[in-house]
């Protein structure tokens, strides 16, 4: 992937940030996943970033979508994909197609877990001709043994694997534009906390 992801042609895919699901992370502090989902939703609104959430089983103990997305995202919240127990949520029909409406190749996709949730639609989209950076500090595992070999079958298979604040001065190009200074804000807000 040599391709510069922009805001025009790229497009942010959220799988499973479920409360029930988040508790299953302990390769990352939790908060520190959830910021930098926030972030980066945060990030795909100011630069008008086309979003595709999905959820398995929100009735099970999965639970719902983390709220703070249905309050940045109120219209991706709504249009989310439910699938009903799909693993691999790229060969969910519904997802697929929400997806391949947004008309963007680049996807920015970060999933709970890396290790179940975000492997297989990561590979699976690499593998249909899409560019996929997968956002590893949004993601988290149960053990590190499963997020490390995930890690590794993932950039195997070509996916480029990223960091919440790498992605978003990507995005960004300029810091000094005014979207760029509202993702300054952003980064220094949820991201970097603790050096702000």
């Amino acid at each position: 992937m040599t391709e510069l992801f922009t805001a025009q042609n790229t497009a942010l895919l959220l799988i499973d940030h479920q409360i029930g699901t988040m508790k299953l992370i302990k390769t990352l502090p939790l908060d520190m996943v959830i910021r930098n989902t926030i972030a980066l939703a945060k990030t795909a609104k100011i630069l008008n970033i086309p979003v595709i959430l999905t959820s398995s089983q929100e009735e099970n103990m999965q639970g719902p979508l983390i709220p703070e997305l249905a309050t940045l995202l109120p219209e991706a919240f709504a249009q989310r994909i439910k699938r009903a127990g799909i693993v691999n949520a790229w060969v969910d029909d519904n997802f697929r197609a929400a997806v391949k409406a947004t008309g963007r190749k680049n996807l920015v996709m970060a999933g709970v877990t890396t290790d179940v949730c975000l492997v297989y639609p990561a590979i699976s989209a690499v593998n249909d001709g899409h560019n996929v950076q997968a956002v590893i500090d949004a993601s988290g595992s149960p053990y590190d043994i499963s997020e490390e070999m995930s890690r590794r079958r993932m950039e195997s298979a070509g996916v480029v694997m990223t960091a919440t604040n790498t992605l978003m001065a990507e995005l960004a190009q300029n810091w000094s534009s005014f979207e760029g200074s509202q993702l300054l804000q952003v980064l220094f807000q949820e991201v970097l906390p603790a050096i702000a």
